[in-house]
């Protein structure tokens, strides 16, 4: 597959899907993406309300119809229960990012604090060199945070990848 910047059919696709909660359901998603030369963007998986079933929110660029070809390959898995293709208008999408920052003096910490707070985070831990802050939101939110922090010096920095659901009743 072209790489997403030089082709410019290709759009990021969210796509949920809900497999049975059984050792050897990630490998086989794994397998068949790689299989069809797709690149994983980002995967986050988790229960139900159904412990039994997982709950996949995978993104990948791709064009519309080899999206649609995929989506019908991973219909035909075993253990799956759906798949579906969410429009980014319908859906509700977040991140949920994690990153400790140089925070040497008070000066530092209280302007890393402030840019926390505006951004809706939390401070989830401070020793007197660095701050851990948490952001949720879309990808242009924990960017525009993530670039804010990096004048402090970012040490570490960790991201969930999207979750995303349809918003209203289905």
């Amino acid at each position: 597959m072209q790489a997403k910047e030089n082709n410019q059919n290709l759009k990021r696709y969210t796509i949920i899907t809900a497999m049975d909660n059984e050792a050897g359901v990630l490998s086989q998603l794994a397998h068949l993406f790689s299989r069809k030369g797709y690149n994983i963007e980002t995967i986050a998986a988790g229960w139900t309300v159904d412990q039994n079933v997982t709950r996949f929110t995978i993104e990948i660029y791709s064009d519309e119809a080899r999206i649609k070809l995929l989506c019908s390959q991973l219909r035909k898995l075993v253990p799956i229960h759906y798949v579906e293709i969410l429009e980014p208008s319908k859906s509700i999408r977040r991140e949920l990012m994690l990153v400790r920052v140089k925070a040497a003096d008070r000066a530092s910490r209280n302007e890393i604090i402030q840019i926390g707070n505006i951004f809706r985070g939390s401070v989830i831990d401070i020793t007197p060199d660095s701050i851990t802050l948490s952001v949720t939101g879309d990808d242009q939110k924990t960017a525009a945070f993530e670039s804010l922090l990096k004048e402090f010096g970012i040490i570490d920095l960790a991201r969930t990848g999207i979750v995303a659901m349809e918003r209203g009743e289905m």
